[in-house]
């Protein structure tokens, strides 16, 4: 039996955290997607394949890419997704129509396609697990962030609705809800924040390393991750 693991996303701040983490486990084969993929180049090798993706809001990318990955029978498939987006800053009343289109694109629409060819792959193979990245937003709501929340929101229900279709064809389903992860973007943008709070994309690696090794009974959880503390 082997086992297989596609990350989407791969090479941004989290999926890059996520990578570094999850090489170290027991995955027989890798697949990592992104639009680029800078110093990653250096990852190909018998077992790591590095696929280019175009806009996955479209259905005809993601069934490019897609069509890397072959299932079986004596397969489990892994899947973890980055792919998403920000804007905010506008009250409901002032929010532009472009970025409604632009969150939901990007936030559910994307995933959504993802979602979708994954689960038709599993459905031909032993089993697999999904998961996505929603955010904190998505459970605890915010000012002046409606059209990323509510495609966040969307997506969560996405993941309840995916894993109950899921136990037809041995799949769980979960998401990830972080509030704010540690990346160099996010340091910009927050200077004088305490960054020991924030969720460290490495140890998002090992959350996702212990749902994968527990697919078989942990499905339909959208996780919040608020605050990360050291005793």
């Amino acid at each position: 039996m082997k086992k297989e693991l596609l990350i989407f996303g791969s090479n941004g701040a989290l999926g890059k955290g996520v990578v570094s983490t999850l090489l170290k486990k027991d995955y027989d084969h890798y697949y990592f997607f992104d639009f680029s993929f800078d110093e990653q180049e250096s990852l190909t090798g018998n077992n790591i394949d590095l696929i280019k993706i175009d806009d996955l809001s479209v259905e005809k990318n993601v069934t490019e890419a897609f069509a890397k990955i072959t299932p079986s029978k004596d397969k489990k498939l892994f899947l973890f997704s980055t792919i998403g987006g920000f804007a905010g800053g506008n009250n409901v009343m002032d929010t532009p129509e472009d970025e409604i289109e632009k969150m939901f694109n990007m936030n559910f629409k994307s995933n959504f396609l993802i979602s979708k060819y994954f689960a038709n792959l599993v459905g031909k193979s032993l089993s697999g697990s999904l998961c996505l990245t929603s955010a904190y937003v998505a459970l605890d709501p915010e000012k002046k962030k409606s059209a990323y929340g509510s495609s966040k929101g969307a997506l969560s229900h996405l993941v309840k609705t995916l894993a109950l279709e899921g136990e037809e064809i041995n799949m769980s389903v979960n998401a990830i809800a972080p509030y704010m992860i540690d990346t160099p973007a996010n340091r910009g943008w927050m200077k004088d924040a305490d960054y020991n709070s924030w969720q460290k994309p490495e140890e998002i690696g090992e959350l996702l390393h212990f749902l994968f090794s527990n697919h078989h009974f942990i499905s339909g959880n959208v996780i919040g991750l608020k605050q990360r503390f050291d005793p």
